[in-house]
This record gives structure tokens, sequence and C-alpha cells, in this order.
């Protein structure tokens, strides 16, 4: 990445407290039911939320096709910050070179939360460029699954 490129940043204002939110980004089966963009689909291959633990997931977007996922927690400081690594890999977690060459590699996550009277603005940060997760379609995935997220708070979305 260019040092020019703005990095990814977007915050978004969730209809319910801090400890709800934060527990919905990490507990497992919370996560089976938001943590995908619309009409996608994850399964969970693993996952262990702790500081050093991995996750390792299929993705599949009825379009474009799928791809495994795996990452590590870096920090987990509840109910304020969550950081973690995400890398295209395949199946047996190896790096997938033919993908990964699209998604630059190892990347960053850190999301931020933060009470603001019932309600929680979460902030999330992508050491990649928004220009290419606009492109990639990252950035709309990002605005989607936030917005699954809400309804899943609200109870809109079956747990």
């Amino acid at each position: 990445m260019k040092s020019k490129d703005k990095e990814l940043l977007i915050t978004h204002l969730f209809d319910a407290p801090i400890g709800e939110v934060f527990d919905a980004w990490t507990d497992p089966e919370k996560l089976k039911h938001w943590y995908a963009p619309d009409g996608c689909t994850i399964a969970y291959k693993s996952i262990e939320v702790k500081q050093g633990g991995r996750f390792h997931y299929y993705i599949h977007h009825p379009l474009h096709g799928g791809a495994w996922v795996m990452g590590t927690y870096v920090e987990i400081l509840p109910p304020e910050k969550l950081a973690f690594t995400i890398r295209i890999t395949n199946e047996n977690g190896d790096v997938a070179d033919n993908l990964s060459a699209q998604w630059l590699g190892e990347i960053m996550t850190t999301v931020t939360f933060e009470s603001i009277g019932s309600q929680t603005k979460a902030t999330i940060h992508e050491a990649v460029s928004e220009a290419e997760a606009r492109k990639t379609g990252a950035y709309a995935g990002w605005i989607m699954m936030f917005n699954k997220l809400n309804r899943l708070l609200t109870g809109q979305l079956p747990e």
C-alpha cells in the first residue's frame, strides 16, 4: 500500500449496549449469523476467541465463489477493543498465493467500541487502502455486515 493511500476506517452506531455488541463479535454462535455480507454464507472450521487464538472459516458468495480465511486474535480487551489478522488460505490453512496477491497478504483489523447512551459506536480500522477495499467489495461488505449485526442485536434477525 502506498503511504498516501487512505486506510479503511468505518464507524457504525449500533442500537444495543456495548456489552451486547462486543459479545456478538466474540461469540462464535452469534458470528455465524452476521459475519458475512448479504447473500454470502460462512462456515467456521475452527474458532478460538482468546488472545493468540485462531479462527478459520470458509465464506461463499453466490457469484464470486468462495475463499478460506484464517486469522489470529492479537488483542481482546472486553468490551472496548478487538484486534485480529486475516489472510486468505486454503482449507488446510496454508497461504493461498493466487488469492493472497489480490488481498494484499495478511491484513490487520482493529475494532474499537464506545458506549454512547444505550447505543454503541463501533469503529473498524483495516490496514488496507480504502480505495482497494471499495474496489474489491470489502468496504460494502463491512457495511452490509454491520447492518446485519444491528438487525441481530435488535431482534429483527433470528439467532
